[in-house]
This record gives structure tokens, sequence and C-alpha cells, in this order.
């Protein structure tokens, strides 16, 4: 199955961006580990970053045109406030799985609330990079 990995502002900056909270890898290092690990297991990975809205949007709406199965998305800040990308994940048709490397329940109460993951088939939250080797676990759960 082919699964997209999408990430939203700030994610470019992992490795470097508060190690405290989102360790020392690169989001290239990431995404190396969980391509192996896909690979392991008959699955091929696309992944894209961007921190701008528009470039996740049209990336959604078109995953289907590339025959993507399953979508694992991390929006950052955008988790919070954007129904544009709520509805480009409700209108890609496709299971998705919300990941994020902090636990955004113990953070600030803005960060709290997440207007994807009512459109989202599950959420990962709190387990580091860790989080997106489990979405490819938990894969034949939501599919």
């Amino acid at each position: 199955m082919k699964v997209l990995y999408l990430f939203g502002p700030n994610l470019g900056a992992l490795g470097r961006r508060e190690p405290s909270l989102y360790g020392s890898e690169s989001l290239e290092e990431i995404m190396a580990s969980v391509e192996e690990r896909a690979t392991g297991m008959g699955h091929e990975v696309l992944w894209r970053q961007s921190d701008h809205e528009g470039d996740l949007v049209g990336w959604l709406l078109g995953a289907a045109a590339e025959d993507v199965g399953v979508i694992v998305i991390n929006p950052g800040a955008l988790t919070h406030y954007s129904y544009a990308l709520r509805d480009a994940i409700e209108a890609a048709g496709l299971p998705a799985i919300e990941v994020h490397m902090s636990n955004t329940q113990a953070r600030e109460d803005f960060r709290r609330r997440s207007v994807v993951s009512e459109v989202c088939r599950a959420s990962i939250i709190g387990l580091g990079a860790g989080g997106y080797h489990l979405a490819l676990e938990a894969m034949p759960w939501i599919t």
C-alpha cells in the first residue's frame, strides 16, 4: 500500500526546534527510518512537508490520484484552527491518521483542541517520532 505522510508548519525544523520536546532527529532522519520499516512491511512511503496550508490542502486533494491508500498527517499548529485542512482531509476520501510527537493534551490550552481529529480514523499523540512508526502498525485497523 502507498502511504502519504504530510507534515505541516515548523516540522521541517525538527532536530533543531525544541529538541527537549521533539527530539534531536531531523525530519529526514525520522522519515528514512519510517521508510525502511514501511518497505519491510511491503508499503511504499511518500512524504512531504510545507509551512504553507495551501500546499497541504493540494496534496490531500491529489492523494487519491497518486494511488495513496492511507494518509498520515501531522498538521503542526494548523491542527488547532485550519478548517480548510480539516475539509481537505475529509474530501480526500481516504483513511487518515493524525500524529503529534508531543502530548498535545498536556500542553497549552489552545493545543488541546484538534479540528482535524473528527475526520481522521485515529490519533497518535505523545510518542515522539515513534508515533510515525506506530501509524504503520495501525493501518490494518483503519482501512
